[in-house]
């Protein structure tokens, strides 16, 4: 049986590096989006809701385009291990994984994706259609099997463990999310029935 340092090389700084950007991404968002909730302050400086919601969705996609990069330059210092090269089934996870993210971002559109209720663009009704009747976090989990499936694809057990990674800060991710965003829609409902039953009087 092999030994761990034999299959993942801890001393590369391109291994930590990795881990940091992972890590930094939904902290980042998670700052960021609760600032705009309770300050306004990218609306104001961006003179709009809109406008500083575009403003978001773009850094937090060019840092997933960093990430994703970082990643690929730590898997691509770290030892090759061939029983958990597995192209096919690596392969096949990319593609589930893209799926759920690609057809989430559409079914959410840009605001929908990018925090846009943090801005106060609410959606109508929640979104209950593919991929959304699979799993209630399709692009943290579809981004969960990216990162799995280039792991075994290019047969690197440090993938698999920032793998781990992600997977664990996306499950505290959404511990912290989940619940405030119900908060903002549970808020709309108020605000609706107090209108409602004002028109009533």
């Amino acid at each position: 049986m092999a030994n761990l340092s034999d299959i993942v090389d801890l001393s590369a700084p391109s291994l930590a590096v990795s881990a940091a950007t992972i890590a930094f991404n939904p902290i980042f968002w998670n700052i960021v989006a609760r600032a705009e909730y309770n300050n306004h302050i990218l609306t104001r400086i961006f003179g709009g809701p809109y406008r500083g919601c575009y403003f978001l969705a773009f850094t937090i996609f060019a840092l997933g385009i960093f990430r994703d990069h970082v990643y690929q330059l730590a898997l691509a210092d770290q030892p090759f291990y061939a029983p958990v090269h597995q192209p096919i089934i690596g392969g096949v996870l990319f593609a589930l994984g893209s799926v759920l993210v690609l057809s989430s971002m559409w079914a959410l559109g840009v605001t929908g994706t990018y925090l846009g209720d943090y801005f106060g663009i609410l959606m109508d009704a929640p979104v209950t259609g593919f991929p959304f009747n699979v799993t209630g976090s399709p692009m943290y989990w579809g981004s969960t099997l990216n990162f799995l499936g280039v792991a075994l694809y290019r047969g690197k057990v440090a993938g698999i463990l920032l793998t781990a990674f992600v997977f664990v800060l996306y499950w505290f991710a959404l511990k912290w999310e989940d619940p405030f965003t119900a908060e903002i829609y549970a808020k709309r409902e108020r605000e609706r029935a107090k209108k409602q039953g004002g028109k009533k009087l």
